[in-house]
């Protein structure tokens, strides 16, 4: 008999946060959305899709290292903890973790609740014993525990190389609430994508296929649907590019034409080669990373990197607030 236990914490943002986010960010120039927005229903199965790519490396990449390395990860975090996974929407990776560390509880935090929601249950079917407190909530600005969650050595996992969305400073904020979250002792065990050659960055964010076209697109119809928006998809292509000196990847909706958008009764007029910015990629080597989580707080405890040096996974410890 299953002695499973799910708790769904809905903290998702209203439309409000959203069309709030959106106006300004479109306001500004160059515009820009925030890339959280991706990740309505559509877009976390268009992510999905994007992770089975071939060009997509990042993905299975991370996943060779985990699962060569459980045990490892297992002797320095131990059993029993609980893992926190913001940004766990497919809780695909974390199934890799589990069988090894075997955790009192884990708790998923997503911005797509639906999409969340089906995750844990089928967390809940593969493994009957664990406990599970979903939280469909924003994580960058509320990364705060489900009151129902018990206590226990904290894990925070940020797998996918998700960091990189961040700029550095935001980055090093982030990483910060995260060290509050865990506190002293506490551990991150997180993704991080390698600089390395132009070609095969721009590639895994530029299918042959188009999927991570749709997906970028995609972003516009959310806008509309959620926010009353009047984009025209025929009228926005999509752009990623490396940019060697910044050291990151960026994606790009560029309009193919004069117009303007209508939100809310707020219009938006954009030139044609105009861009909207819909995310950002940061890339670093294993050196600039642990260089920026100790800015966060956080100590290298162990590092793993595929043969290809592709990929890395960092394993830190939260210190001490005195130090």
């Amino acid at each position: 008999m299953s002695t499973n236990k799910i708790q769904f914490h809905d903290l998702h943002p209203s439309n409000d946060d959203f069309a709030a986010d959106v106006i300004n960010g479109l306001s500004q120039r160059p515009a820009a959305i925030p890339p959280k927005y991706f990740y309505d229903a559509k877009g976390s199965k268009l992510f999905d899709a994007i992770t089975q790519l071939p060009e997509y490396y990042p993905t299975r990449t991370e996943i060779g290292i985990l699962s060569a390395n459980t045990a490892e990860i297992a002797e320095h975090v131990g059993t029993g903890s609980l893992i926190v996974e913001p940004g766990g929407g497919s809780c695909a990776k974390v199934h890799i973790l589990l069988e090894g560390l075997k955790p009192r509880a884990y708790v998923p935090m997503d911005i797509s609740k639906d999409h969340l929601q089906l995750a844990a249950e089928e967390l809940a079917v593969a493994f009957p014993w664990l406990e599970i407190h979903a939280a469909a909530t924003d994580f960058t600005r509320n990364i705060q525990l489900p009151p129902s969650t018990p206590e226990g050595t904290l894990v925070a996992f940020f797998p996918g190389s998700s960091i990189g969305n961040f700029d550095q400073d935001g980055a090093v904020d982030f990483l910060t609430s995260v060290a509050e979250l865990v506190g002293p002792g506490g551990y991150l065990l997180i993704g991080v994508d390698l600089k390395k050659d132009k070609v095969i960055l721009e590639a895994a964010y530029d299918d042959a296929g188009g999927i991570t076209a749709e997906f970028n697109l995609n972003l516009l119809a959310n806008i509309n649907r959620e926010l009353g928006g009047n984009f025209d998809l025929n009228a926005w292509r999509h752009k990623a590019l490396y940019s060697e000196q910044i050291g990151r990847i960026e994606m790009h909706l560029i309009s193919q034409k004069n117009q303007t958008v209508m939100i809310n009764k707020t219009s938006f007029s954009f030139a044609q080669g105009e861009s909207i910015h819909t995310e950002n990629s940061y890339k670093y080597t294993t050196e600039e990373f642990i260089t920026l989580a100790k800015r966060a707080g956080f100590q290298s405890d162990a590092l793993w990197v595929d043969a290809n040096k592709l990929f890395s996974v960092h394993l830190f410890r939260a210190q001490s607030l005195s130090k």
